[in-house]
């Protein structure tokens, strides 16, 4: 249950909601020339604007006041200090020591953890370097040409979100592939492109047991050892995983094993052993890079006051779209084609952390809590859902990503998507009232009629909030940075709306369901009694096809 505390924070919130309703964002920049030097932060090369939000100063101080009431900073320590913030596994959220460069002791429950943190990175490192360099070789002798990672979730998304956001840093002479889709179609379209005698294949699962890797892996498995023989399993194979007996079962040599522990949840484990085939890609020296900018968001998270906290920031504009204004849906436009899978990465991170409705203490939530994340590269999406955006019935707030530099780009088409993403921020801010409308539209000789009927349609309510994240060039430092920005902004959430972002028992019920249901769509002579008609239906509707 809230607090007495919060529940008067969020009163006040919504009170003080009713001196905007009238106000448009375009006014508050008229009423204050320092606005943009007021509403944002300079964090090294990334400068956050959240100028065009629909927020005063008055704003911004009750949004604090509500964090304090939570006691964002009180669980901010918690996190920090490793303690059991995981409420329901018992467990710390410590991936803040993968990224923990110095080695200064960090505490999971009261023991420091760096030491096995930096022999592990030691290790992975090495390989990782001897793979990039070919020190390591294939099965066929020759160096690896090609990386296969087998994982899905977190083991997934991150490394494959991050690797082709960082394209221009891999070696030339490597090629980066993810699989994570049980479908046989994406191992399979993988695969068929492959040099099999010179692809290494990673398996990404903790346990070893996860269904969709695990089924991916032995494919593979399968097809190395008919086509190179038994003997190159061992030679094109490597595992980031806990469980030596089934890795060794499966024939990967111990010292290809690299792992990471029960503090470290899946959408947080890009920082770990996880990231293999990232730090392959574009190497030791570069991963560290990666690793020092989640390193400098912890520090600032853990040292700036919150009404200059960029996470706590990010947090509270989303607290007060999602509770004060009711706005359910929240849209992430990087202007930069290789963060196509930022919002996806992003998605995890928001929906499967904050996607309850069950508090700490086990009642129902009191306020809603993760919104809907979607998100495109611009400019593709202007063309797709941006009409949504500019003229729905439903009011989304957006975070705009972009570098003033391209990396491994053209210098004139980065100048054209640059001033796209600041032209669409704009557009969504200011709108265009009838008046402009019919200005234009008899600019263009339309006759009086004509502007009658298409007038209204033509008409951008505008007053739609906006951040943008601009910084000089998207380096592995500073996608570092932007990933930490959002993970401590998921949890500063997470403590106010009172539940668990580390758990996701939502996402078990499905898979038993599944693990069961197998065994009927597999076996046509297995009865279908026990179920419902719906599901009994489509099983036997299955089964008249195959």
């Amino acid at each position: 249950m809230a607090s007495a505390d919060v529940v008067k924070a969020f009163r006040a919130l919504r009170v003080h909601r009713a001196d905007l309703e009238t106000r448009r964002i375009v006014d508050l920049f008229a009423e204050d020339p320092q606005r943009f030097d007021r509403f944002s932060v300079a964090l090294d090369d990334i400068l956050f604007d959240f100028s065009k939000h629909r927020v005063t100063g008055t704003t911004l101080a009750r949004l604090c006041d509500l964090a304090r009431a939570a006691d964002v900073e009180g669980r901010r320590a918690a996190l920090l200090g490793g303690e059991p913030v995981n409420a329901t596994e018992h467990r710390p959220a410590l991936h803040m020591a993968l990224r923990n460069l110095s080695g200064t002791p960090m505490l999971a429950e009261g023991r420091d953890v760096m030491p096995e943190v930096l022999a592990e990175r030691r290790k992975m490192e090495a390989f990782a370097e001897a793979v990039r360099t070919g020190a390591i070789r294939s099965a066929s002798g020759a160096p690896f040409t090609d990386i296969v990672n087998f994982g899905i979730g977190g083991s997934d998304l991150g490394p494959a979100m991050a690797a082709r956001a960082l394209a221009p840093f891999v070696a030339e002479h490597l090629t980066l592939h993810f699989v994570a889709n049980v479908d046989g179609a994406d191992l399979g379209d993988t695969l068929k492109r492959l040099p099999l005698e010179t692809t290494l294949f990673i398996v990404c699962s903790k346990s070893f047991t996860t269904i969709e890797t695990m089924t991916n892996a032995r494919s593979a498995r399968g097809l190395v050892a008919a086509r190179l023989g038994e003997a190159a399993v061992a030679e094109n194979f490597c595992a980031v995983s806990t469980q030596l007996d089934k890795i060794a079962a499966f024939g990967i040599e111990s010292d290809r094993v690299f792992g990471f522990w029960d503090w470290v949840g899946g959408r947080y484990s890009v920082w770990s052993s996880i990231g293999l085939s990232l730090c392959i890609g574009i190497g030791a020296e570069k991963f560290e890079k990666f690793l020092l900018g989640g390193q400098d968001i912890d520090r600032h998270f853990a040292e700036a006051p919150l009404e200059r906290n960029v996470p706590v920031l990010m947090a509270l504009l989303g607290i007060w779209y999602r509770n004060v204004w009711g706005y359910a849906t929240h849209a992430v436009i990087p202007y930069d084609q290789r963060m196509l899978r930022f919002p996806a990465y992003l998605q995890q991170l928001e929906m499967e952390s904050n996607g309850k409705s069950v508090s700490v203490s086990g009642g129902p939530v009191e306020e809603a809590t993760a919104p809907v994340v979607f998100g495109e590269p611009g400019t593709n999406g202007q063309h797709a859902f941006f009409q949504l955006l500019h003229q729905g019935s439903e009011i989304v707030p957006v975070d705009f990503l972009v570098a003033v530099q391209p990396s491994g780009a053209d210098p004139e088409h980065h100048r054209i998507l640059f001033a796209n993403c600041l032209a669409q921020s704009q557009a969504l801010m200011q709108g265009r009232s009838r008046e402009e409308v019919e200005a234009l539209l008899t600019a263009r000789g339309s006759s009086a009629a004509q502007i009658e009927a298409l007038a209204p349609h033509m008409v951008f309510a505008g007053n739609r909030p906006s951040s943008t994240f601009l910084y000089k060039r998207l380096s592995p430092r500073v996608l570092g940075q932007l990933i930490a920005l959002y993970e401590h902004k998921v949890f500063v959430q997470g403590v106010i709306w009172d539940i668990d972002s580390f758990d996701q028992w939502g996402v078990e019920l499905g898979k038993e369901l599944a693990t069961r249901l197998t065994a009927l769509v597999s076996n046509p002579a297995l009865a279908t009694e026990g179920l419902d008609s719906s599901t009994a239906g489509l099983i036997a509707a299955a089964r008249k096809h195959r």
